[in-house]
């Protein structure tokens, strides 16, 4: 995950040294005692040996430039979210607690100068990040190391200004071979990954980028690869290990559906054409109103496990091809009490099967949350044993199919077990509003499926049934909840479950939208269009769309004035209640 006030950071001492564990930490990262180039091991036999991973979340990858500068001491950028040092003992507990690969987040601008054009990490900060490297691996594990969000750089790849966009490409390919060429002599137990979530929509950033913006989606997809292939290209030509070491290739948004888009392509790796040391990396926060944030309390229905199961399923398209899978962030939002959400356990053990059956190495984002770096221990102990049978050594003895069968029979068990949430019979139309406030502590059934279940507590939804042609009035009460009201929006649309199965080229037009029972003045013209062919949707306020779809429907047949935020975010303040009365007429 980028930067976000959940992840915060670690703390522990040099007690473990490397030796008498066959490991050197010395610097220039000499091979460790089983160092070698494994050059024979395929993407899907070296992703078996990772296990089972871990984040060391808001620690290197914490952001403290713009705030401390370039030259202060690395401890300060890597305490700077709030989280201790991290120490050999954290690294060592972390692998005693089932976990075999440890993911580095770093932010290597850090301490770099780039805004003048000096694209030079500084030394301390590559010795920190070699530190680090050394601790996972005197823990005997596999350790990640990206480019994270960083500040937001990346958003210099969307400028409209063509010269932005150079630098961009220069900065990125700069970075990768002082960080390919430091850690060259490393094993194969170090992985070099792409980037984390930016490599995308959010190409189009403007935290560093004011300009930013310009790349439409196909383009934004032509920039992902090109910037994939350009970091194969740039760590192999430093040599050394480097030209098979096992690549992690950055996902387009890190998300499974966007990911498995036709216009995202894995790179070439022309080193090693007949056993290409290429992974793919992905996240998994879905639903992110139950994992990120507090706006959905359990989780646990049929139709929960049934959407976990296929989007898991999903990656098939890549393990067929050969391409061994890392989800390489994916969990469940510890509450500030630091206690775990109702159904974490559940949840987690439905995801690790999935990994188990599919053979993908999940690893766990966290921040000093789930894993206690002050103690050095998983917090809950039925969590905790739930890591240790799914850690490479409790599963080492077992052969693949003994690993699919269990898996399989634990997935079938709890579906078998789940209990239907409300929905909709395929011959069923319902129109309601999705809706999740500023804050993302309310929410009220996103996404295209029609989940009345999936709500905070407290809100009263006013849902209609869709039956032809007409005028219907759809609602949110917030009242109820804890605060009494939702702050602002930050998505919403009014939303037909099936209409574009049962009802296909209807238009809705909302005719009126009443905020705290006051008429509400629209910003532009409403538009109807579909993300996935089954429900048909008039976006409310949607600021990641970017441009009205050339297929929108509208009730005057022009695209004119159409737009995706018809609310003002900065100005809709406290929301207690939304009604929205639209007509709904097939179109011409």
């Amino acid at each position: 995950m980028s930067k976000g006030t959940w992840k915060r950071r670690t703390l522990c001492l040099l007690g473990v040294m490397l030796l008498g564990i066959g490991m050197l930490a010395g610097c220039g990262g000499e091979k460790t005692k089983k160092g070698e180039m494994r050059t024979e091991l395929t993407s899907l036999e070296f992703v078996d040996l990772l296990g089972n991973g871990i984040n060391l979340g808001n620690t290197m990858e914490a952001y403290g430039h713009t705030t401390l500068g370039t030259n202060a001491e690395v401890s300060a950028y890597e305490t700077c979210w709030g989280v201790p040092e991290t120490t050999q003992e954290m690294v060592t507990g972390m692998h005693e607690a089932g976990f075999d690969t440890l993911r580095v987040p770093v932010a290597w601008t850090n301490m770099m100068d780039y805004e003048n054009g000096d694209y030079t990490i500084n030394e301390a900060y590559l010795d920190r990040v070699e530190e680090i490297i050394n601790y996972a691996l005197a823990a005997d594990m596999y350790v990640i190391v990206n480019d994270h969000w960083d500040g937001g750089w990346w958003g210099m790849f969307g400028s409209a200004t063509q010269e932005t966009r150079d630098q961009a490409m220069e900065m990125y390919i700069s970075m990768w071979t002082q960080i390919a060429e430091r850690y060259k002599n490393f094993s194969d137990h170090l992985i070099f990954e792409s980037a984390n979530e930016e490599l995308g929509n959010r190409l189009n950033d403007t935290d560093v980028a004011k300009d930013s913006g310009a790349l439409s989606p196909d383009e934004c997809y032509e920039t992902a690869n090109r910037i994939n292939q350009n970091f194969v290209d740039t760590v192999r030509a430093t040599g050394g290990n480097n030209e098979h070491r096992f690549l992690l290739i950055a996902g387009y948004n890190t998300d499974i559906a966007m990911t498995c888009d036709s216009r995202f392509t894995m790179p070439t790796d022309e080193m090693n054409m007949d056993n290409p040391k290429l992974l793919l990396s992905v996240h998994y926060y879905d639903p992110s109103g139950y994992c990120i944030n507090t706006s959905l309390p359990t989780w646990g229905s049929t139709q929960d496990y049934e959407e976990q199961n296929e989007k898991l399923s999903m990656l098939e398209k890549f393990t067929s091809q050969g391409y061994g899978v890392i989800i390489g962030e994916y969990g469940v939002l510890i509450e500030q009490t630091n206690q775990l959400k109702e159904n974490t356990l559940d949840y987690l053990t439905n995801f690790l099967s999935n990994c188990d059956y599919y053979g993908y190495c999940p690893v766990l984002w966290d921040c000093n949350n789930m894993y206690n770096r002050n103690n050095c221990v998983i917090i809950d102990s039925e969590v905790a044993a739930l890591y240790t049978t799914h850690s490479y050594a409790a599963q080492e003895s077992m052969s693949k199919d003994e690993i699919r069968q269990n898996a399989q029979t634990v997935m079938a068990e709890a579906l078998a077990a789940s209990e239907p949430a409300a929905g909709l019979a395929d011959d069923e139309a319902m129109a309601w509003i999705m809706y999740n406030s500023s804050d993302w502590s309310l929410m009220y059934s996103v996404g295209d499926v029609y989940k009345p279940d999936d709500k905070t507590e407290g809100i009263v939804a006013t849902d209609v049934e869709i039956t032809g042609e007409g005028t219907y009035t759809v609602g949110l009460d917030f009242t109820g909840t804890a605060a009494g009201y939702a702050d602002s929006v930050v998505f919403a649309a009014l939303a037909i479950g099936n209409g574009e199965t049962l009802y296909p080229g209807y238009i809705i037009n909302i005719r009126e939208i009443l905020i705290n029972g006051e008429p509400y003045q629209m910003k532009g013209k409403p538009y109807t269009a579909s993300d996935d062919g089954t429900c048909t949707r008039t976006n409310l306020y949607n600021a990641w769309v970017t441009s009205v779809p050339e297929e929108a429907r509208t009730i005057d047949g022009s695209l004119t004035a159409a737009t995706p935020c018809l609310l003002d975010a900065e100005t809709l303040g406290h929301v207690e209640t939304i009604e929205v009365t639209f007509s709904y007429k097939a179109g011409n």
